[in-house]
Protein backbone atom coordinates (compact mmCIF):
# COMPACT_ATOMS: atom_id res chain seq x y z
CA UNK A 1 0.00 0.00 0.00
CA UNK A 2 1.50 3.39 -0.95
CA UNK A 3 2.17 6.00 1.68
CA UNK A 4 -0.76 8.27 2.42
CA UNK A 5 -0.33 11.84 1.23
CA UNK A 6 0.31 14.36 3.98
CA UNK A 7 -0.71 17.90 3.11
CA UNK A 8 0.84 20.90 4.86
CA UNK A 9 -1.28 22.87 7.31
CA UNK A 10 -2.90 26.15 6.32
CA UNK A 11 -1.36 29.21 7.96
CA UNK A 12 -4.63 31.04 8.67
CA UNK A 13 -6.04 28.65 11.28
CA UNK A 14 -4.36 29.46 14.60
CA UNK A 15 -4.94 30.57 18.17
CA UNK A 16 -2.87 32.72 20.51
CA UNK A 17 -2.77 31.82 24.20
CA UNK A 18 -1.26 34.20 26.75
CA UNK A 19 -0.99 33.04 30.34
CA UNK A 20 -3.28 30.10 29.54
CA UNK A 21 -6.08 32.28 28.14
CA UNK A 22 -6.97 32.04 24.44
CA UNK A 23 -6.91 35.41 22.71
CA UNK A 24 -8.76 34.91 19.44
CA UNK A 25 -9.10 37.03 16.34
CA UNK A 26 -5.48 37.72 15.44
CA UNK A 27 -4.81 38.64 11.84
CA UNK A 28 -1.12 37.81 11.89
CA UNK A 29 1.63 36.31 14.03
CA UNK A 30 5.29 36.68 13.06
CA UNK A 31 8.65 36.16 14.70
CA UNK A 32 8.60 32.43 15.38
CA UNK A 33 12.35 32.08 14.95
CA UNK A 34 15.49 31.21 16.88
CA UNK A 35 19.02 32.20 15.91
CA UNK A 36 22.41 31.02 17.16
CA UNK A 37 25.33 33.44 16.92
CA UNK A 38 28.35 32.09 15.05
CA UNK A 39 31.75 32.57 16.66
CA UNK A 40 34.78 32.47 14.36
CA UNK A 41 37.72 30.81 16.12
CA UNK A 42 41.24 29.90 15.11
CA UNK A 43 43.86 28.37 17.36
CA UNK A 44 47.31 29.94 17.19
CA UNK A 45 49.07 26.67 16.42
CA UNK A 46 46.59 25.58 13.71
CA UNK A 47 48.57 24.36 10.69
CA UNK A 48 45.66 25.10 8.38
CA UNK A 49 44.55 28.69 7.79
CA UNK A 50 40.93 27.82 8.43
CA UNK A 51 38.48 29.47 10.76
CA UNK A 52 36.40 27.12 12.89
CA UNK A 53 32.75 27.92 13.42
CA UNK A 54 31.45 27.56 16.98
CA UNK A 55 27.92 28.11 18.31
CA UNK A 56 27.47 31.18 20.47
CA UNK A 57 24.54 32.86 22.19
CA UNK A 58 21.00 31.80 21.36
CA UNK A 59 18.66 34.64 20.38
CA UNK A 60 14.88 34.44 20.22
CA UNK A 61 13.19 36.77 17.74
CA UNK A 62 10.44 39.03 19.04
CA UNK A 63 6.92 37.73 18.40
CA UNK A 64 4.62 40.27 16.76
CA UNK A 65 0.85 39.90 17.13
CA UNK A 66 -1.58 41.87 14.97
CA UNK A 67 -5.34 41.97 15.45
CA UNK A 68 -8.38 44.08 14.74
CA UNK A 69 -8.85 46.78 17.37
CA UNK A 70 -11.83 46.10 19.65
CA UNK A 71 -12.97 47.12 23.13
CA UNK A 72 -10.73 44.37 24.58
CA UNK A 73 -7.87 46.34 26.15
CA UNK A 74 -6.02 43.35 27.64
CA UNK A 75 -2.98 43.69 25.36
CA UNK A 76 -2.72 47.42 26.10
CA UNK A 77 -3.13 46.79 29.84
CA UNK A 78 -0.33 44.19 29.75
CA UNK A 79 1.91 46.66 27.91
CA UNK A 80 0.98 49.39 30.40
CA UNK A 81 2.53 47.35 33.23
CA UNK A 82 5.89 47.78 31.46
CA UNK A 83 5.31 51.53 31.16
CA UNK A 84 4.59 51.62 34.90
CA UNK A 85 7.86 49.79 35.66
CA UNK A 86 6.18 46.59 36.82
CA UNK A 87 6.96 44.08 34.07
CA UNK A 88 4.64 41.08 34.18
CA UNK A 89 6.43 38.16 32.54
CA UNK A 90 4.25 35.29 31.42
CA UNK A 91 4.09 32.24 29.21
CA UNK A 92 2.17 31.80 25.99
CA UNK A 93 1.58 29.65 22.95
CA UNK A 94 0.86 30.01 19.27
CA UNK A 95 -1.30 27.02 18.33
CA UNK A 96 -1.71 25.92 14.71
CA UNK A 97 -4.97 24.09 13.97
CA UNK A 98 -5.84 21.65 11.21
CA UNK A 99 -8.97 21.94 9.05
CA UNK A 100 -11.06 20.30 11.80
CA UNK A 101 -9.75 22.95 14.27
CA UNK A 102 -7.73 20.36 16.18
CA UNK A 103 -4.39 21.58 17.59
CA UNK A 104 -1.52 20.03 15.60
CA UNK A 105 1.53 22.27 16.23
CA UNK A 106 2.28 24.46 19.22
CA UNK A 107 5.02 27.04 19.77
CA UNK A 108 5.39 27.68 23.52
CA UNK A 109 7.24 30.79 24.62
CA UNK A 110 8.35 31.70 28.15
CA UNK A 111 9.36 34.71 30.22
CA UNK A 112 7.46 36.92 27.79
CA UNK A 113 6.78 40.63 28.16
CA UNK A 114 5.54 43.30 25.73
CA UNK A 115 8.15 45.73 24.40
CA UNK A 116 6.08 47.68 21.87
CA UNK A 117 2.42 48.46 21.26
CA UNK A 118 1.36 50.10 18.02
CA UNK A 119 -2.07 51.52 17.36
CA UNK A 120 -3.91 51.53 14.04
CA UNK A 121 -3.01 53.64 11.03
CA UNK A 122 -6.23 55.60 10.56
CA UNK A 123 -7.26 56.67 7.07
CA UNK A 124 -10.65 58.14 6.23
CA UNK A 125 -10.29 57.12 2.56
CA UNK A 126 -10.39 53.35 3.18
CA UNK A 127 -12.72 50.85 4.80
CA UNK A 128 -10.02 48.59 6.23
CA UNK A 129 -10.14 47.23 9.78
CA UNK A 130 -8.19 49.19 12.41
CA UNK A 131 -5.24 46.98 13.44
CA UNK A 132 -3.28 47.06 16.70
CA UNK A 133 0.12 45.41 17.03
CA UNK A 134 1.99 44.08 20.07
CA UNK A 135 5.66 43.05 20.06
CA UNK A 136 6.58 40.44 22.66
CA UNK A 137 10.12 39.71 23.87
CA UNK A 138 10.74 36.28 25.36
CA UNK A 139 13.48 33.98 26.59
CA UNK A 140 12.60 30.63 25.04
CA UNK A 141 10.68 28.98 22.23
CA UNK A 142 9.68 25.33 22.17
CA UNK A 143 8.09 23.51 19.22
CA UNK A 144 5.60 20.76 20.12
CA UNK A 145 4.15 18.69 17.27
CA UNK A 146 1.10 16.49 17.79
Amino acid sequence: MPNARVDPYANFNFLVEIDGVTKAGFEEVSGLCVEVDVIDYREGNDAVNTVRKLPGLVRYCPIVLKRGLTQDASLWNWFKTVLNGQVQRTTGSIVLLDSARTPVVRWNFRQAWPSKWEGPHLDGKTSEVAIESLTIEHEGLELVVG
